[in-house]
């Protein structure tokens, strides 16, 4: 009975080391492949990572294929975006943006038109633009006779004509040659430079070359329009006027007076009085400066003084004094008086000039244009202040001619 109950012990024994012995095989077999997938699932990881880093840590998705389509696309919305910032750069008259830009014309003239036949203006031998002048003169009647002896110089000289009139009175003028083909306006007082503020606009007058801006009491025997063209020219002269025969004219500064030698001047020596001027000088009315009467500006320099003239100070005194802004060069060689064609300025009282002599003493006409000379002062005294305001309030402005 023991010996069976021993072999019974031997056999459970041995079967349950075979067991135990499977089991480790079995563990030690599923450890192996743990071990061997771990560094397989590992290397690929960091293959795909060293490879890719952007697609596995940002999980972007691969960029797609370009294809003809899509590159023809792209260069479409480059045109356009470079098409729209050009349009926004392009500088539109203030006012025409909606309107496209070849239709939009920034100038006129004073050229009149036909009402029948071709609208364009007859085509030039050779196609080349003749050069254009204007003469633009503020005239009464009481005047007439001194008027047309200046414009028929400046007619016979292919001058554009524009008459200012401060009297009204504009049918008395037709028996005039000239007169229907003059351009006429009129307004009761008002001066030169009220008319010219108004009606000679840079944009409108841009097509000529040079605008006389002339008062009526004016001698014209011996001035010729085209010499003195010719002269401011050649000498390259922004702002002139022809000088004065001091035996003849009133004059007021001694600038202004004709000279002998040479064909121009463009600065005057004086050793009496307060004002000294001498080769040292810089400053008007010595150097860089013609008196109001009878200015000429060239077209640009004509562009800057049209903005200086204040819209409310009718008169412009003090105007001359800072003309020497709108040369466009050094003011001292830019600006001179014509000796060589010259003109007698007759200081005839019209709008708030000296008593006329001739009427009674005291008269209402002699108060009227002593309350216009006392407005003139004013005038000044308003036009130097506002001029010193912007000169200190505008901090990009740099004067070139300081004090």
């Amino acid at each position: 009975m023991k010996l069976a109950n021993r072999g019974f012990l031997l056999a459970e024994s041995l079967s349950r080391r075979l067991c135990f012995r499977h089991l480790l095989s079995a563990a030690v077999f599923l450890c192996i492949l743990f071990f061997i997938m771990t560094s397989f699932i590992t290397y690929d990881y960091k293959e795909s990572t060293i490879s890719s880093p952007r697609e596995v840590s940002a999980r972007e998705p691969p960029k797609s294929i370009r294809t003809p389509e899509s590159k023809l696309k792209e260069t479409t919305m480059s045109i356009q975006i470079t098409h729209s910032n050009s349009c926004k750069t392009r500088c539109n008259p203030s006012g025409s943006e909606p309107l496209p830009k070849g239709i939009v014309r920034r100038t006129s003239d004073l050229e009149m038109r036909p009402l029948w036949g071709s609208p364009h203006s007859p085509k030039r031998k050779g196609n080349k633009k003749a050069s254009k002048s204007l003469l633009a003169i503020t005239v009464g009647i009481n005047q007439k006779q001194l008027v047309d002896q200046i414009v028929k110089k400046f007619f016979s000289s292919d001058f554009v004509l524009m008459v200012f009139h401060y009297d009204g009175v504009v049918n008395e003028w037709r028996d005039l040659f000239w007169s229907d083909v003059a351009l006429h306006v009129s307004a009761i007082n008002q001066t030169k430079w009220w008319f010219a503020k108004r009606f000679l606009h840079p944009d409108v007058v841009s097509e000529y070359d040079y605008i006389f801006l002339w008062d009526e009491d004016l001698g014209v025997e011996h001035f010729n329009p085209k010499r003195y063209l010719s002269i401011i020219r050649r000498e390259g002269l922004d702002i002139s006027q022809p000088g004065l025969d001091s035996s003849r004219s009133l004059v007021h500064h001694q600038i202004t007076t004709r000279q002998g030698k040479g064909d121009v001047h463009r600065r005057t020596y004086l050793s009496r009085g307060r004002r000294r001027c001498n080769e040292n000088s810089t400053a008007p009315p010595c150097t860089g400066w013609v008196e109001l009467m009878a200015p000429v500006f060239s077209r640009d320099a004509w562009r800057c003084a049209w903005h200086m003239i204040q819209n409310d100070l009718i008169h412009a005194w003090g105007l001359d004094m800072k003309l020497g802004y709108c040369a466009q060069d050094d003011r001292s060689k830019t600006i001179g008086v014509v000796d060589s064609e010259y003109i007698i300025h007759k200081g005839l009282p019209t709008l708030g000039g000296l008593a006329d002599s001739r009427g009674p003493s005291g008269s209402s006409t002699d108060r009227e244009r002593l309350a216009v000379r006392r407005r003139s002062y004013t005038e000044q005294d308003i036009f130097k202040r506002r001029w010193q305001k912007a000169a200190t309030e505008d901090k990009c402005w740099t004067d070139p001619y300081p004090d």
